[in-house]
């Protein structure tokens, strides 16, 4: 399994203790431009490829109703055009501070993706044992990540453990708005019978995403932050972290997790 191309870059490095100069590979990073209507909304930085799914999971994520994407008109570089009929940038402003750890209170955060993501309404119940197994199974994915060590990754997977799509990026969130814009695309949303697992910690945008995907199951390698469990409780999220070795701490709604 080989890294795609525009993921990662060779560079000169120098191995101590040793003093060995060699090439080796590196995660790419480079801006997006998102557009709508023309005019840019955002810019992420990004690992280049799956544009389109990313700007479509951002958009979504931010309540902006997206209908799909392409590339511009003006084929510029590292932009996507997204459609999306009923764009107000008034909105698009009030909604960015649930994403941006800016000096909001929590409370209004909370708030925020209440107006964006009702309550996850799912009766899936998984065990233990594949809760378990799913960094693992992401992880044989990550080619990338392999090459550069350098991206984290977000899996989408079935109620039995099959990995429908895995997607690596430099930022956890565009991995997650990369997996969630395939599945709009696919029609798959809302992702009420379905498990995501990522590869790093469980941060408050990363819950909020999959609050808006209506994803009932959420696995991390590392741990929760306050405000992701705390979400996670509010939106009826199963939150478990620190998966691995065969165990789990699950922070919320522990009731869908069968040991």
């Amino acid at each position: 399994m080989e890294a795609p191309p525009y993921s990662a870059a060779a560079v000169d490095v120098v191995r101590l203790p040793g003093g060995v100069s060699e090439r080796d590979l590196v995660a790419v990073e480079e801006p997006l431009e998102i557009r709508i209507g023309g005019s840019p909304v955002a810019v992420t930085m990004r690992t280049p490829g799956h544009d389109e799914e990313l700007a479509l999971g951002f958009c979504l994520s931010e309540g902006l109703k997206p209908s799909g994407a392409r590339l511009p008109d003006d084929l510029a570089a590292n932009t996507v055009e997204v459609d999306a009929p009923d764009f107000d940038a008034a909105r698009l402003q009030r909604s960015f501070y649930t994403t941006s750890s800016c000096g909001v209170c929590g409370k209004g955060a909370l708030e925020a993706v209440a107006v964006e993501a009702p309550p996850v309404e799912s009766k899936l119940l998984v065990t233990l044992g594949l809760v378990s197994s799913l960094p693992d199974r992401l992880r044989e994915a990550q080619a990338a990540f392999a090459a550069t060590g350098g991206l984290h990754a977000t899996g989408l997977f079935t109620a039995d453990g099959e990995l429908l799509y895995a997607r690596e990026d430099v930022g956890r969130h565009n991995a997650l708005d990369k997996v969630i814009g395939r599945a709009f695309l696919d029609g798959r949303l809302p992702l009420a019978d379905s498990i995501l697992c990522v590869s790093g910690r469980l941060s408050f945008e990363l819950v909020q995403k999959a609050a808006v995907a209506g994803c009932p199951v959420l696995v991390a390698v590392g741990a929760p932050s306050s405000l992701a469990v705390t979400l996670a409780a509010d939106r009826g999220i199963t939150l478990c972290g620190f998966v691995r070795g065969g165990g789990a701490n699950v922070y919320t709604e522990a009731w869908r997790v069968e040991r």
